[in-house]
């Protein structure tokens, strides 16, 4: 609808809110009592249809309008609560002249108290008998047309609320989401996790390699950091004796925006001691399957075209491995740093630390293998360099015990056997601040406090970092992130006061 027919419009419903008014008529009363939604009518309807006559059982509900269709002195309408969608029949002589002559001045998108019993019409389609109908919220403004709703990405994420209102896929989306997270929380709970809350403000960014959000605290007189992970104080409440501790949280990285990135996102983090990566694996393995099966009844979904299996054991590949198979690259460049920058610039892949070997490497990773792992795919072997808080491993120092999972083309998972030799954290940390002079600016601070914390001791433990939003898309087969953010970030619309109108949001 252009923006001089909405304005009509809307200044229609306002002459109609006058007149409403200047009837006595509340346009937002908060006294009408809901006693049925309407899955409480279908499941009356399935489970008791011999009982039902146009007089018993009565109910009592409310919802939305999402259509009109006037016949004289009679209308059907059909309305919509939070668990579905039903028909109602509103008659002149069944609820009287007053209130019919009220209703005829309710439009689409108007909210309305029902009452009344069931009946079948001639198409055999139950519909509710009103004999009592109340205005509960009058609507200014119009929905968008019905055969063309909201399609308009741009304006469905600024506007999400009308997104959700005309689009029942969008709706499930986030129902899907919903229990996707009860799903992970059950699922830890059970395995005698406990869920726990820690700072989104800090006064160092650590856990991670990424920019942060500087903030202000004005009575500390100190500059803030918005989390970018939550992992070292995490792993500060294993060392306090809790063993098993998980959180599902908000971090916040100062970075780009794509289908694949949201600078606001939701990850799950949880810690085990006296477990290794080799044992988040098996579980990560087994927590997918089940809440997978949760979410969609089933443990093979379908992303975007290609079918693809949570359950059972998932491949693993080393990162050099895999960029040998899938990449194509020389086993005997992997360690070669300048022949791996001329391998790059020969695919024409930037790569913008050229002096670190592990960034060089995973920067070719990303581009050339990632997209490639569509089933679920386990990647271990990383480089020191790029891992600052997962152990070496035993068999080769140069390497970690850590793994990244991918899925459909997607980093979804990042785990490792925590590093919890307090000299060795100190000497990695100090070479991320070198890293950092250098110029990498997405380099760990040094954390003493956090050495401190070791030294008073970290059992054996397994970490891992799971991308809620990512996994959703995954679930929802949503091919952009906004897709399962509810208020994705986006640049603010620019306006002059001429450009304003009553029309625009």
């Amino acid at each position: 609808m252009d923006n001089e027919k909405s304005s009509d419009v809307i200044d229609k419903r306002r002459e109609k809110q006058a007149e409403l008014k200047a009837r006595n008529i509340q346009l937002f009363p908060n006294d009408f009592k809901v006693l049925h939604t309407i899955q409480d009518i279908l499941f009356q309807i399935e489970s008791h249809p011999e009982s039902i006559t146009m007089e018993t059982p009565v109910f009592v509900a409310a919802g939305r309008m999402m259509a009109i269709n006037r016949f004289g002195k009679s209308t059907f309408i059909r309305f919509r609560d939070r668990t579905g969608q039903l028909q109602a029949y509103i008659k002149k002589d069944r609820v009287g002249d007053d209130a019919y002559e009220l209703f005829k001045q309710l439009d689409v998108g108007d909210f309305v108290g029902l009452k009344g019993g069931l009946f079948q019409t001639k198409t055999q389609e139950w519909t509710l008998l009103v004999t009592e109908i109340r205005l509960l919220c009058k609507a200014t403004r119009p929905l968008p047309e019905k055969f063309h709703g909201l399609k308009d990405p741009e304006k469905r994420y600024r506007q999400r609320y009308i997104d959700l209102i005309m689009n029942a896929d969008v709706r499930y989306i986030f129902i899907k989401r919903s229990r996707m997270i009860q799903a992970i929380r059950t699922f830890l709970l059970e395995r005698d996790f406990l869920e726990v809350e820690t700072p989104m403000m800090q006064t160092l960014a650590g856990g991670a390699e990424a920019t942060p959000f500087v903030t202000f605290h004005n009575a500390l007189n100190i500059d803030l950091f918005l989390r970018i992970a939550p992992e070292l104080y995490l792993k500060r409440l294993v060392v306090g004796g809790y063993e098993r501790v998980f959180e599902i949280n908000r971090n916040f990285r100062n970075e780009g925006v794509s289908t694949r990135h949201n600078p606001e996102f939701t990850m799950l983090e949880f810690y085990q001691a006296y477990a290794t990566y080799e044992d988040l694996m098996e579980l990560t393995e087994r927590m997918f399957s089940e809440i997978t099966s949760a979410v969609t009844g089933s443990t093979q979904i379908v992303y975007q075209g290609n079918t693809i299996e949570m359950s059972g054991k998932w491949r693993r590949m080393t990162l050099a491995s895999s960029l040998s198979e899938i990449a194509g690259i020389d086993p005997a460049l992997l360690n070669d740093r300048q022949g791996l920058l001329d391998f790059a610039a020969s695919k024409g892949i930037p790569i913008a630390h050229k002096n670190r070997l592990g960034k060089i490497v995973t920067k070719l990773f990303d581009t050339l293998v990632e997209p490639h792992l569509i089933q679920p795919t386990f990647i271990t072997g990383y480089p020191v360099e790029v891992s600052p808080l997962s152990r070496k491993s035993d068999l080769n120092p140069q390497i970690t015990d850590r793994f990244e999972l991918f899925i459909a083309g997607y980093e979804i998972a990042n785990g490792f056997s925590e590093l919890n030799d307090p000299q060795d954290q100190k000497d990695r940390f100090l070479q991320q601040v070198a890293d950092r002079d250098a110029g990498d600016q997405e380099a760990h601070c040094m954390d003493s406090d956090y050495i401190e914390a070791l030294e008073y001791g970290l059992p054996p433990t397994a970490g891992e970092g799971i991308g809620i939003d990512r996994l959703a898309m995954l679930l929802t087969d949503s091919v952009s992130i906004r897709e399962v953010i509810l208020f994705p970030h986006m640049k603010p619309l620019t306006k002059t006061v001429s450009d304003k109108t009553e029309s625009e949001p």
